[in-house]
């Protein structure tokens, strides 16, 4: 199976196997022809296995052959070029990175694409959007700033895309997506992509999907085979300690490791600093520029050590990362599928470990239970835990994730928006807005997963 035997154009296979991608990923293979034949889809698959390429190259293909003139949206006034798809993501870093894809795959095409997204400032953004831009990656804070202002026109947008739609239900976007919803045209194809199939994922696209293709990879809370995990025991006061012990006896390089909170990553960066291991920490409270830049000096290998809280935890994209730790265990066990998932991706081989006190064991059971093994242990020698240690109480860093991973304002939080329990989700299931589904919903196509 190859791209070009999927449908896709010339130019699009060309700038994809420039890209070093000759055999397409089993999401991509069914996903693709799903998007090519216009119709909507739902597609769950794990983390790491190519979502972003399996609704990037045909949503180019589409684009690049379906003129504006021929669009369902033909009868819309006539003004500056239309923003033809719209794809939201949770945080800034995933908008990042997907267009970084659109911009690659798209490079033989005459096509514009831009992100909006806060932390930075809004004239730049502005000016662009006043151009050309076929293509729109945003988050949905951001997005509504710019709709309040009038800089932006969602009116003739031909195809929606939810990306990591998951991550955005946990975090609490599900109003301002119904906000930007009720401003889309009726008439549209919308992508529903998630790393997970939650029953509140599933009844949110029966509320937007009309008749829609479900492709669902991977049965829920897998982790990938590819990636090694390991559990060290250690007591808390020593946990950084350990650290740099493993760092350097094991010559770790690329090592992305991840906190609760963000006070607790910037402890760590200066604790590790401090040991002489380059390190940098990126979370909510950091400036956009000083997140990308610490994101660029990772990616390049110019920097050992990347702490991140769990905004990260979707949003960083690096071929052959080799190693994630888990310094503290998330609230979440499903956050910890996410975190693991940032290593071992497209068929390389990674590493995940994590550092577990006696304040965590809990955590770990709620983990071991979630993806249904236990994982190895190991005490390293000189750092035995103390076996008549007291757990003591952890402090939950879950109600500020919302905050951090924000898109919205300058400083990366939204307007007063807090994230809802699932039940409250599960009763939003309806006044999505511009949404053409019909009642009495036919059951949803399945296709079987090719594994």
């Amino acid at each position: 199976m190859s791209f070009s035997s999927l449908g896709l154009s010339d130019e699009i296979v060309r700038a994809t196997t420039e890209r070093g991608y000759t055999t397409p990923t089993p999401i991509q293979i069914q996903a693709i022809p799903a998007v090519l034949a216009g119709g909507d889809l739902l597609a769950g698959a794990q983390t790491g296995t190519g979502k972003t390429a399996g609704f990037t190259l045909p949503i180019l293909h589409l684009l690049s052959k379906n003129s504006p003139q021929n669009s369902p949206n033909r009868n819309a006034p006539i003004g500056r070029a239309p923003i033809r798809s719209l794809i939201l993501t949770p945080t800034r870093e995933l908008a990042a990175q997907v267009e970084e894809s659109v911009q690659a795959y798209g490079k033989y095409l005459k096509l514009n694409s831009m992100t909006v997204f806060g932390g930075v400032g809004m004239t730049p953004q502005v000016r662009q959007l006043r151009s050309r831009v076929d293509i729109l990656v945003a988050t949905p804070g951001r997005l509504l700033d710019h709709v309040q202002q009038g800089t932006v026109d969602l009116s003739r947008v031909e195809i929606l895309v939810l990306d990591e739609a998951d991550r955005m239900l946990d975090m609490g976007f599900i109003r301002d997506i119904r906000r930007i919803l009720a401003l889309l045209p009726k008439q549209r194809q919308n992508l529903l992509f998630s790393a997970t199939f939650s029953p509140e994922i599933k009844a949110f696209a029966s509320s937007l999907l009309n008749q829609p293709t479900l492709i669902e990879m991977e049965r829920r809370n897998v982790t990938a085979d590819t990636v090694a995990q390991k559990v060290y025991l250690v007591d808390r006061e020593r946990k950084r300690e350990l650290l740099t012990h493993l760092i350097r006896q094991h010559n770790w390089f690329q090592v992305l490791v991840f906190t609760r909170t963000k006070h607790g990553a910037d402890r760590l960066v200066k604790q590790l600093t401090e040991d002489r291991i380059p390190a940098m920490a990126i979370h909510g409270n950091k400036s956009q520029a000083a997140r990308t830049r610490a994101l660029a000096k990772f990616k390049d290998a110019s920097l050992q050590v990347l702490v991140a809280t769990d905004i990260a935890a979707r949003g960083i994209d690096i071929t052959d990362l080799p190693h994630v730790v888990n310094y503290e265990l998330p609230n979440s066990p499903e956050d910890y599928i996410h975190r693991i998932g940032r290593t071992g991706r497209a068929g390389a081989d990674g590493e995940a470990s994590s550092l577990v006190c006696v304040d965590e064991h809990q955590l770990l059971g709620a983990i071991e239970k979630l993806i249904k093994q236990q994982l190895p242990r190991e005490i390293v020698t000189g750092f035995e835990p103390d076996l008549h240690a007291k757990p003591e109480p952890i402090q939950n860093g879950r109600q500020n994730r919302q905050q951090q991973a924000r898109g919205g304002h300058s400083n990366g939080q939204s307007r007063s928006r807090s994230a809802q329990p699932s039940s409250q989700k599960t009763a939003m299931r309806k006044g999505t807005g511009g949404s053409s589904k019909p009642n009495g919903r036919p059951p949803m196509p399945r296709l079987s997963s090719g594994q």
